[in-house]
């Protein structure tokens, strides 16, 4: 389906099987990057019930992680072994109940992002917009009628202050 590979690009998902076709898709894709010195972090911006957790579960999934993905709403974020050679952690970070950016850097931010055996997700990305590393992959999710969403997916490079391909 290659739906994620061309930065800019969105996608009209018709319903849930293609969302797990995306996330699926996303999470291949991320097995094969090679990150210098640094975490793979993929932000998700999306109103409340348009897809972000459910992006996760089956992302989670990919990866090969059994336990039951949930949003880490009030525990803020959750940690996911990867059984994959090379790989440490899946972090699942929700940042939908703070106020202040510090309460994510309190959680050993700098250490996290700073380990490129880890992938990172953060529900709510867009409250931590001036933390999140200069390279990410930011999805945006919107209702596009009863029971479809509209993707957008973007690859960032903030230290150039543009997006990638």
């Amino acid at each position: 389906m290659n739906l994620f590979l061309n930065s800019g690009k969105t996608i009209i998902l018709e319903n849930e099987n293609q969302t797990r076709k995306l996330a699926e898709e996303l999470a291949e894709r991320c097995l094969k990057i090679k990150m210098n010195g640094s975490a793979i972090v993929i932000g998700i911006t999306g109103d409340l019930g348009s897809g972000k957790t459910f992006f996760t579960q089956t992302f989670a999934k990919t990866l090969g992680i059994k336990e039951r993905i949930t949003s880490p709403t009030f525990a803020i974020q959750k940690i996911y072994k990867i059984p994959i050679v090379g790989l440490n952690d899946l972090i699942h970070i929700d940042t939908y109940r703070i106020e202040d950016e510090k309460e994510i850097l309190d959680l050993g931010w700098e250490k996290l992002i700073g380990n490129p055996k880890n992938i990172i997700i953060i529900e709510w990305a867009e409250k931590i917009k001036e933390i999140i590393p200069n390279k990410y992959i930011q999805i945006n999710f919107e209702y596009f009628g009863k029971n479809k969403r509209k993707a957008t997916v973007k690859h960032f490079n903030k230290a150039e202050n543009n997006e990638t391909t």
